[in-house]
């Protein structure tokens, strides 16, 4: 017997339609939260179960239905961030059916009139703050369920604190009940105010916003220029340049939950970059050295890469506990970069990626065929994808009122992709 899960709101049974209301009214047993049963009125006989919050309880309920006829009463669409995909996914989609109401997602643009077709939304409870707030700033309008602890207060304090003010905000309280409010203010003013527990957050962008706060303009997601970052002044200019950065990253193949491992990372410009595009991943920052460690910070700090997590110790001792990387990028000189790079190749998930740069062509040459020697070596990882290269940049400069060109060093890059 399939279990109907039928989307309500505060009319109850008035407002639902016909084949929902026929759903409630056979029903031996009806499910849901207090609220929701209490809607229901007398005319449904069916024995009334109420649910938590507790998914594992909700889960055990059903079990124990047996071959009642039941139905399971909730607010809005069930399928839209609703208990509806918990079960499916649990129980599988066989096992039910969902009779939907108007979610109070859509209640809320409809207030604020405004189309929801093409918005960002999202549930708090779901997915980090900061990963959220990293799609707010790029998106035209938002439309966010906020929970308890995290709120329509919090959620415009997370903003501000970015530097993100450029959205009208409105929160959307009770919905369809007598009590329903609409709150429409700045950030700031929603950054102070007390809110429900039952709302929906809308925010629409002012237009002519630009996508990153003003004093952020030119902050790209890689490839910014080297004075972009703090550096140690005696190592000034030793970073790697923006333009071998940006090739690096490339081959990297960076995805938004990618875990990377940055060794040898200096003041962090690679780090800071694979943050950015590592969104919902994290990137390892190992540097030995005191003073880079405390720049890694800095800099993460300056970039808003909340997702940079420095290391302060010596490769391979320092990542022995770190989980296994889908990316590693290893800059350096002399036996160590060998090592480091054939040890790093070894930790790599199947299909990982990793990119070495060096100066000297003599490390290209070893580091390559110990690779490739690693590769062969085991049946576990497989045939391995190898490329190498040698860049050559010059960049434009004025020198008494003519253009000349200032030669980069050169840099070798090795990228390898396990089988």
């Amino acid at each position: 017997m399939k279990l109907s899960i039928i989307g309500v709101g505060d009319d109850g049974l008035n407002a639902v339609t016909a084949a929902a209301r026929e759903r409630i009214l056979g029903a031996e047993k009806l499910l849901g939260d207090e609220r929701a049963l209490s809607l229901l009125g007398e005319a449904a006989k069916g024995q009334r179960v109420p649910i938590t919050g507790d998914l594992e309880q909700v889960a055990a309920q059903i079990e124990a239905l047996g071959n009642a006829t039941a139905a399971m009463v909730v607010f809005g669409d069930p399928m839209f961030y609703g208990l509806a995909r918990f079960l499916t996914d649990r129980f599988g989609k066989d096992r039910f059916e969902v009779l939907p109401h108007v979610s109070s997602m859509q209640l809320a643009f409809a207030r604020v009139m405004e189309s929801w077709d093409e918005a960002y939304l999202t549930d708090v409870s779901q997915h980090p703050l900061p990963t959220i707030v990293d799609r707010i700033r790029t998106a035209q309008k938002v439309g966010l369920f906020t929970t308890d602890r995290v709120g329509p207060a919090q959620v415009a304090q997370s903003l501000l604190n970015k530097r993100v003010d450029y959205f009208t905000a409105y929160v959307c309280e009770n919905l369809g009940a007598r009590d329903e409010r609409v709150t429409r203010g700045e950030l700031s003013e929603i950054a102070t105010g007390d809110f429900g527990a039952l709302n929906v957050m809308i925010l629409i962008r002012k237009p002519d916003a630009p996508d990153r706060p003003r004093d952020a303009i030119g902050r790209r997601l890689f490839g910014n220029p080297d004075d972009a970052f703090l550096q140690a002044k005696p190592k000034q200019g030793l970073l790697t340049p923006a333009e071998i950065r940006s090739l690096a990253l490339a081959q990297m193949d960076i995805a938004p939950g990618s875990i990377v491992w940055d060794v040898g990372a200096g003041s962090g410009s690679v780090s800071v970059e694979a943050a950015q595009l590592a969104v919902d991943g994290a990137v390892y920052a190992i540097e030995m050295d005191p003073e880079d460690h405390e720049l890694i910070t800095k800099n993460a700090e300056r970039f808003g890469a909340g997702n940079v997590l420095p290391i302060l110790g010596k490769a391979p001792d320092a990542w022995k506990t770190l989980p296994d990387p889908d990316c590693v990028f290893i800059a350096g000189a002399g036996r160590e970069v060998i090592n480091l790079a054939t040890a790093a190749y070894g930790r790599l998930r199947s299909g990982g990626r990793l990119v070495v740069n060096m100066i000297a062509i003599d490390n290209l040459a070893a580091v390559r065929s110990a690779i490739l020697e690693a590769a062969s070596g085991s049946s576990a990882t497989g045939d391995v994808s190898l490329n190498v290269w040698m860049v050559n940049i010059a960049r434009g400069a004025d020198q008494l009122e003519r253009l000349t060109f200032e030669a980069v060093k050169p840099n070798f890059l090795l990228a390898a992709v396990k089988g």
